[in-house]
């Protein structure tokens, strides 16, 4: 494996997925040396999970209102996104 930095915990989603598209282009271009394509593989895999726990967050604080049968709200739960 190649030593390259962690994706910071503060990149935005866009942000890392500007970068992640940047680096699936420039793989499927061809034009990067082996070396670099590995480098660039990896990143693109920690921006991938990036980006997936970003989603999660988003999701988790997105709650929908539960209200019981008096028509009084009783509570939130979490959203389902299916």
């Amino acid at each position: 494996m190649t030593d390259t930095p962690p994706v910071p915990a503060e990149l935005s989603f866009e942000d890392a997925l500007q970068r992640l598209e940047a680096i699936v282009s420039k793989l499927e271009s061809g034009q990067a040396p082996l070396e670099e394509s590995i480098a660039l593989y990896e990143e693109g895999a920690r921006l991938k999970a990036h980006c997936e726990n970003r989603l999660k967050a988003a999701q988790l604080r997105v709650e929908k209102i539960v209200v019981g049968p008096d028509g009084q709200a009783r509570g939130v739960e979490p959203a389902g996104f299916d």
